[in-house]
């Protein structure tokens, strides 16, 4: 789930340190954070070469972006997973030149040294007879001797999208490469050989505290890159110890493996204990089978025993899980949100299986001829690209949606904030409905972005997932009073209500929300399927006019939601509507209020010629 922040890409960025000495000019462009197009940078730069990394999604932008460059006269070059994987098949582009395989610092390095690509080991590129295939360059052993990323290129600041973590500015930092682990669906057994190699923790602290100067000294989330963070117990132990005096201001964010955090239950602790409190695993599936099937090596007590040990250090426990395996049924994959639930996971995400090239997985399942989707667009664990035994690639795209809606029922959003908060703090309810919102709107805009055609059945199917009786059950069982501050004015003005939000498809009610509040509290939230007919206050928004699609504007997200609700059905003037909208219009005017006195607060301390006088 490191997915719901801006990617930074650090890759490039190391590239950039290691020829940035070399070179006249080098510059780092994200294009998934700029308005201006590809042209406008080659117009403005009059690059000689133009570097690539992409993904298998990016397969086709990643080409796009190749053409513009080459046809203003620029050499391309393409890195990454996925050119390492398959440089052939890129190189057949006619706007493709080169393809740097593996690391690329020292290959990058090379070339533009000789300005030649012969003999440079790790490219592949094209020849007088025709691809070529450099040797594989070995692995950079001395990781210490690596400049650090050149972060000053950076072109825009990085923010959460979701701010469960407290959002403000986000970096990443990659302490290792690599990962012995085996596991059949990844791409790191063919990237690392099954190698993992470590920088020191003296060398690691040392860009740390480099980070915070960078970000003057802001509170930071840095995502930790490694694919395997406990790789090495005692180096992460050292690093604990480094860490500890400087108390820095960073909450990382690490990706572990279930049988590492077992092992190590007092390490566990001790990084907790100096930031390191947000964690996501690889869970996979609550089916030894599977567990087996993929050479994952772990068990379902270790899964279990895993989280009891991070919820016992009050950290994040995030678990992944591969939906789709070959022989999964449809009911056992609807097992898969209730068994996260059931082990105490705080966060999950479920990923349909994607054999990427490179994989055991991939290999596999072509010699069997049973991939069907050759768009490499297609694989970002969202679509379904091969066959299956028990069910259509359309239902196991519903299921992947299924799945996600089951998990984040509301009590989980609610008991997040819960593990979130300090003893006896509470959450202003005017913050846990914005970060709701920018967490839907997150939501919405992946779902969107990949897959636009069938965005009203999968609204639809998690709004039917969405209605479950364990809302109501945690609501009442722990207070939602006691961890969502509700304003004193509003309940009492509102009094004892029954305020049902209803989902609907053509008028049709889907799931409804009803809110049972007092004069003095919210006594719970109660999620059900239709709609109920003892309610007070009724508010309904059709699917069809919901829109949560932008960026981090909660109050344009608040005002789509409102609108769909007014113009669905409307408020009628009962004495109830009434007080609803008094109460909502108090609560504003105290929220304007609070922060115009804040505004100004500030112009004083930091005054204007003339102001104040």
């Amino acid at each position: 789930m490191g997915f719901a922040a801006d990617l930074i890409p650090i890759g490039l960025e190391y590239i950039a340190a290691a020829i940035e000495d070399l070179v006249d000019e080098v510059h780092i462009i994200d294009m998934d954070l700029e308005d201006a197009s590809t042209q406008s940078f080659l117009d403005e730069y009059q690059p000689e070469l133009v570097c690539i990394s992409m993904s298998a999604t990016d397969h086709h932008e990643g080409l796009r972006i190749a053409k513009i460059a080459k046809d203003a006269g620029c050499t391309t070059v393409l890195g990454g997973y996925h050119p390492t994987a398959i440089p052939e098949k890129l190189l057949a582009w006619p706007q493709v030149d080169l393809v740097v395989r593996g690391e690329g610092e020292d290959t990058m390095k090379e070339l533009v040294q000789k300005a030649s690509p012969r003999d440079v080991l790790g490219l592949s590129y094209k020849g007088a007879r025709g691809i070529m295939h450099n040797g594989s360059r070995p692995f950079i052993q001395d990781l210490d001797a690596l400049p650090f990323p050149a972060r000053h290129l950076r072109r825009h600041k990085y923010h959460d999208h979701v701010t469960i973590h407290g959002g403000g500015e986000r970096d990443v930092i990659s302490m290792s490469r690599g990962c012995w682990g085996r596991c059949d669906f990844c791409c790191e057994p063919m990237m690392s050989r099954g190698r993992q190699r470590f920088r020191s923790p003296e060398n690691v602290m040392q860009e740390l505290l480099e980070i915070v100067a960078f970000h003057e000294g802001r509170p930071l989330h840095i995502f930790v890159t490694d694919p395997n963070f406990l790789g090495s117990p005692r180096r992460v132990d050292h690093l604990c110890d480094l860490l500890h005096p400087h108390a820095l201001d960073i909450k990382f964010t690490v990706l572990v493996r279930v049988d590492s955090v077992v092992r190590n239950p007092a390490l566990i602790a001790k990084m907790c204990a100096n930031g390191i409190c947000i964690y996501e695993m690889g869970i996979e599936s609550p089916r030894a089978e599977d567990l087996m099937n993929v050479n994952k090596g772990i068990t379902l007590e270790m899964q279990e025993k895993a989280v009891q040990i991070l919820r016992a250090n009050g950290a994040w426990a995030g678990g992944t899980f591969v939906i789709g395996l070959p022989n999964q049924t449809a009911e056992e994959i609807k097992q898969f949100p209730l068994y996260a639930k059931k082990i105490g996971l705080t966060g999950a995400a479920f990923g349909i299986t994607t054999p990427f090239p490179g994989t055991k997985l991939y290999q596999e399942l072509t010699q069997e001829n049973l991939i069907v989707e050759h768009d490499w667009a297609k694989y970002d664990e969202m679509h379904s690209v091969y066959k299956l035994k028990h069910m259509s690639a359309e239902q196991l795209e519903e299921l992947a949606t299924y799945c996600h809606a089951k998990f984040w029922t509301l009590d989980t959003f609610i008991e997040q904030t819960r593990l979130s908060l300090k003893p006896d703090e509470k959450v202003p309810l005017q913050e846990f409905i914005k970060e709701m919102l920018v967490t839907l709107r997150f939501a919405w805009n992946t779902a969107s972005d990949l897959q636009p055609e069938k965005m009203l059945t999968h609204m639809r199917i998690a709004a039917e997932t969405s209605a479950d009786p364990c809302v109501e059950a945690y609501t009442k069982n722990v207070g939602i009073h006691n961890i969502i501050d509700f304003p004193k004015s509003l309940l009492q003005v509102l009094g004892s209500q029954r305020i049902q939000f209803t989902l609907t498809e053509n008028g049709v009610p889907i799931t409804s929300y009803i809110i049972k509040t007092t004069k003095t509290t919210v006594e719970y939230v109660k999620a059900v399927s239709g709609r109920q007919d003892d309610a007070t206050i009724n508010l309904d928004a059709d699917l069809e006019n919901v829109n949560l699609s932008g960026h981090n504007n909660t109050l344009k997200l608040l005002k789509n939601f409102v609108g769909a609700t007014v113009s669905l059905r409307g408020l009628e003037e009962t004495w109830s509507r009434l007080r609803l909208l008094t109460a909502i219009g108090l609560e504003s005017t105290r929220l304007i209020t609070a922060q115009t006195d804040k505004v100004l607060d500030k112009i004083k301390k930091h005054p204007l010629p003339g102001w104040f006088k």
